[in-house]
């Protein structure tokens, strides 16, 4: 199950860290944020590094759909009513100004990335106030948006805000293009951050100032962001023989469909969940399903699932990492819409390393405090943790090992431990220790992905125990644990 972006691009390997180096600004992960954010710097005259746990592009970024739009759902309402006008217009200017800079980047640098100027919709199966609201909302910010009754979707809709003048573009493309030019240490994880110095399991990097663009940071204290964000999971597939849109749309229902065009193959995701809550599995079954039914011998030719960190409020945190860190900036808790934002982040961190204003930074900090906007949100999220480091520490599990089936997972007790086991088809057994690397809490089956996860901060291991996706850093092999 690899995406569309990875079967149809490639980078060659880079050189793993050896030994210990200086620079300006050390750079940790290699995807969209982290590379734009040193080829700014890089532009600018400041030495960097980036660091990367795999390969450029592994993580996040190789599983987006790819949409460059200032366009985030229905957000601007709400953006005006929780953060007021001011901060609500600095977010729109911040996300526009973005498209156009991938256009001149693109130019200037001569990337073939199939990049494309498009509108962009949400649209509405229900309520057309929303869809108003909306646009009544967008146009105060100023944003090129109008309201729209018809469309080219294979349904009928109430209703639907337009923006105009959005994009989208071959994520991977663009990236090992931008970043042929940039020192990039592959295979390199970096283990602890302690002031200026980052350490990683093969070297260590002394660097003025240190930048997490690692999708969900790892460091929990200063800084909090394992109280401060969740994970939630999404499934997309590609087709081909289905009708092409006019652009890329998104049901304003978070369980609806989202789709868009790459060439011919017609891009078509629907639904999510949080981060460890999928143990029955059935969520590509279901957009098959959806898809065969509005385009009949339509083929599944990809099918892929992505990662993305939810902040409390819906907007990214950007900025400074802590008040007690002035060296350490972070970018994280996109809410799925990591390629604006991550342009967006290269700005504004870039800004703030060469010690300049920047007009956008206020509404993105890290250090802002918003409780009415995230209140529920955290509420469960402090549930969440309870609950599933409570599972892991006081309860015992019923089956045993000979209990599990062929191509099923379970959590089970076996020589007295409680472990996690994978029986794949051919009967071949597969452990891990359940107890999540990061913080602890008790890791639940992913059916689909055939994957271990962390319900609590969205951690993930493969069958094998390896990490995945972070905020988790050491794998939970039974031999390493």
């Amino acid at each position: 199950m690899s995406s569309l972006w990875r079967e149809t691009s490639k980078s060659e390997p880079r050189e793993r860290l050896q030994g210990e180096i200086k620079t300006d600004t050390a750079v940790i992960g290699a995807g969209l944020c982290g590379i734009l954010t040193a080829y700014e710097l890089t532009r600018r005259g400041i030495d960097c590094v980036v660091l990367e746990a795999d390969r450029i592009g592994s993580g996040v970024t190789g599983d987006t759909t790819a949409k460059i739009t200032a366009q985030h759902g229905l957000i601007y309402g709400r953006l005006i009513s929780q953060f007021g006008k001011e901060q609500a217009a600095q977010y729109a200017a911040a996300n526009s100004l973005a498209i156009g800079r991938y256009r001149r980047i693109i130019e200037s640098n001569s990337i073939d990335c199939d990049f494309s100027e498009q509108p962009n919709y949400v649209y509405t199966l229900e309520d057309t106030e929303k869809i108003e609201n909306e646009v009544k909302a967008a146009k105060d910010l100023e944003i090129d948006a109008e309201y729209v009754a018809e469309t080219t979707l294979p349904f009928p809709v109430k209703a639907a805000v337009r923006f105009n003048n959005q994009a989208s573009f071959h994520p991977l493309k663009f990236l090992y293009s931008l970043a042929e030019n940039l020192t990039v240490y592959e295979n390199t994880r970096v283990v602890n951050v302690e002031d200026h110095t980052v350490t990683t399991d093969s070297g260590s990097v002394e660097a003025q100032k240190v930048v997490f663009a690692c999708h969900y940071p790892f460091i929990n204290v200063p800084g909090y962001y394992f109280l401060r964000m969740h994970q939630q999971r999404s499934y997309v597939i590609a087709l081909e023989g289905a009708d092409l849109v006019d652009g890329m749309y998104r049901d304003e229902n978070s369980d609806g469909l989202s789709l868009r065009n790459y060439n011919n193959f017609l891009i078509f995701s629907k639904g999510d969940h949080r981060t460890g809550k999928n143990e029955k599995g059935g969520f590509y079954r279901t957009l098959e399903e959806k898809a065969a039914e509005l385009y009949p011998g339509c083929r599944v030719a990809y099918r892929w699932s992505a990662q993305d960190a939810q902040s409390e409020d819906m907007v990214p945190y950007i900025g400074k990492y802590s008040a007690t860190t002035p060296d350490w900036f972070v970018a994280t808790g996109f809410n799925k819409w990591g390629m604006t934002t991550s342009m967006v982040s290269s700005v504004i961190l870039s800004d703030m390393i060469e010690g300049r204003f920047s007009p956008y930074s206020e509404v993105f900090s890290p250090q802002r405090f918003k409780p009415a906007a995230g209140a529920m949100k955290f509420a469960q999220d402090v549930k969440e943790a309870a609950v599933n480091l409570f599972k892991q520490g006081f309860t015992l599990p019923d089956a045993k090992l000979n209990d599990v089936q062929p191509n099923e997972a379970r959590i089970v007790e076996h020589e007295e431990a409680k472990v996690g086991v994978y029986k794949d088809p051919g009967g071949n057994v597969h452990m891990i220790n359940t107890r999540c690397s990061h913080l602890g809490c008790q890791l639940a089956w992913n059916a689909d992905d055939l994957a271990w996860e962390c319900p609590c901060h969205g951690s993930r291991f493969d069958i094998e125990g390896k990490v995945l996706n972070g905020p988790a850093i050491k794998d939970v092999s039974i031999t390493e644990n």
